[in-house]
């Protein structure tokens, strides 16, 4: 994925890579950390929270957990690339364009998830996808990172049978 995003970016000048709380923010660091590695170069990161963009925020709660958004160059006029986990439905990534908006104008906004797996319901598609796989619309996918879980991996939750009709 690193490599496709600077590929896609002609480079890392003017790159900006900035995750979607909660793990898209440590996906982000890691594909950093790849491309610093293997091209010796500089990429600013910043992070996301999309907690009060969302269009459900009325069904979270009357105290929504809200964690920080930074992004510490602005974006105006650089390539910004959104790092999410999972992308299903679209919403996600429409709430983290709202924020980003509210910060500048980007040159260029691409997105790149971990898990693509289908079923939008937004014309939103990723520009960078790490695995695409099949699921049942009642499954959930769940991407673990070490820093928050302990452990890496994806693993598919079967949900309820959604019954025909």
């Amino acid at each position: 994925m690193a490599d496709e995003i600077i590929e896609l970016n002609d480079g890392t000048e003017n790159l900006v890579i900035v995750g979607i709380q909660r793990r898209g923010v440590q996906l982000a660091r890691r594909i950093v950390a790849l491309i610093e590695e293997s091209h010796g170069a500089t990429v600013i990161e910043g992070s996301l929270d999309i907690t009060l963009y969302r269009d459900d925020l009325q069904t979270v709660g009357p105290r929504p957990v809200v964690g920080p958004t930074d992004l510490p160059r602005g974006v105006d006029g650089r390539n910004v690339v959104i790092v999410d986990d999972v992308l299903y439905t679209g919403r996600t990534v429409r709430a983290a364009l709202d924020e980003l908006a509210d910060f500048g104008r980007p040159a260029r906004i691409s997105l790149a998830v971990l898990i693509d797996r289908g079923g939008r319901e937004l014309p939103i598609q990723p520009d960078v996808v790490g695995k695409e796989i099949q699921v049942e619309p009642a499954d959930r996918v769940d991407v673990l990172v070490e820093e928050l879980d302990g452990k890496t991996g994806v693993v598919v939750v079967p949900g309820a049978p959604i019954p025909a009709p």
